[in-house]
């Protein structure tokens, strides 16, 4: 979740843009075996292929500069090799504008927290909405309930797939460590952005850890970068080094403190830093 509101998403008519184990079977008899490797043959690819995650996807190293814009009128001029926008409030036009001009682009989205102002809004189900997280218009999902939430998941993935995006950037992925309304556990919360994960990778998407430290230990082999706010403003940064020395980038902003308190630190560290101001505009310093 993040750690700040942004003044942008506060309009009342208007929002400015802006966070599988395979199971082993017994051995077929050969009789079997030649005859299922006959029809896969024929038959191409089949289901399960279809469905098993791209390993041709984006695998964003340590160090890379960013921008993330999530409000006002997105400027794609920055020299950075990576933009993080919104998913749903930029068309594909803007993702096909940005890889022209040489950027790989992330796609925003909240999927532990329901938005009001969403298009998809009304095809979540009121049992799956909890207590507001902190932001006009939001509360948390019971990510218990993945039977209803793969599906909308799935769609909202398809959408940044379909519009060209390389990556995804899912907000809102430590209920449990939250007042959500549900009984979430470690597990709950485990089981579901693995499942996000898992969506992603499906649509050779990558695919960020946002915040949520406590389960980087679990979650790195299934993440391909992070993304977090003010671990350096609360001493955590360290507890990042993980994804950098498995070769995964660490996007990481500050909003209160100034470069010279920070970036020594993150530049030792490996992490991808820069301070922004709690809106998500166009303005940045990096390290």
């Amino acid at each position: 979740m993040r750690r700040v509101r942004s003044t942008a998403r506060t309009h009342p008519t208007s929002r400015s843009p802006r966070t599988g184990r395979v199971r082993r079977g017994r051995r077929a008899p050969s009789l079997l075996l030649g005859l299922l490797l006959l029809a896969t043959a024929c038959g191409g690819a089949s289901d399960s292929d279809a469905k098993s995650p791209r390993e041709d996807r984006w695998h964003p190293a340590p160090g890379l500069a960013w921008q993330w814009q999530l409000s006002g009128k997105l400027d794609p001029t920055v020299d950075v090799p990576v933009y993080d926008i919104d998913g749903f409030d930029h068309p594909a036009s803007t993702v096909r504008d940005l890889h022209d001009r040489g950027r790989k682009v992330i796609c925003y989205l909240s999927t532990g927290a329901w938005e009001d102002f969403r298009p998809d809004a009304d095809a979540f189900p009121k049992s799956l909405l909890g207590k507001g997280n902190g932001w006009e218009g939001e509360r948390w999902l019971d990510v218990r309930r993945t039977d209803l939430l793969e599906p909308l998941m799935a769609k909202r993935l398809d959408m940044c797939r379909d519009k060209g995006f390389d990556a995804v950037e899912p907000d809102n992925m430590d209920g449990y460590k939250n007042d959500t309304g549900f009984p979430l556990t470690a597990a709950d919360q485990l089981r579901y952005n693995r499942l996000v994960a898992r969506l992603a990778h499906e649509r050779g998407l990558a695919v960020g850890l946002k915040n949520d430290l406590d389960q980087i230990p679990k979650l790195l082999p299934d993440f391909d970068f992070a993304v977090n706010e003010q671990c350096a403003e609360y001493d955590e940064c360290g507890r990042l080094t993980p994804f950098v020395a498995a070769g995964k980038a660490v996007f990481h902003v500050e909003y209160e403190l100034t470069t010279d308190r920070f970036c020594p630190r993150a530049v030792e560290l490996g992490l991808s830093s820069m301070r922004k101001r709690y809106e998500l505009g166009v303005w940045r310093q990096p390290c």
